[in-house]
């Protein structure tokens, strides 16, 4: 998976979002706003990671998640990351 060309993550006040630029800005009218965890999820679709790999990531770097919490949240995130129409 690949995040489409034309979104991008910045932190804003301390708060992180994924901003469209360009002519992304035409198509997708607003922000979506992640948590930390969305954050690092997202850092790793910029670089093409696959669903399995961002549970991977997730369990290695959140000691307290077990793997169906990590399953679902990472379902979780791609299936909003789907309804905005940010992968290619």
């Amino acid at each position: 998976m690949k995040v489409k060309s034309g979104f991008l993550l910045r932190s804003i006040a301390g708060n992180h979002v994924i901003v469209p630029i360009g002519d992304r800005v035409k198509d997708f009218n607003g922000v979506i706003t992640v948590n930390e965890t969305g954050a690092f999820l997202f850092k790793l679709l910029e670089k093409g990671a696959e669903e399995e790999q961002l549970v991977q990531a997730i369990l290695a770097n959140y000691e307290d998640v077990d793997e169906a919490t990590a399953k679902q949240s990472v379902s979780d995130f791609l299936e909003s990351m789907k309804e905005a129409d940010c992968f290619e």
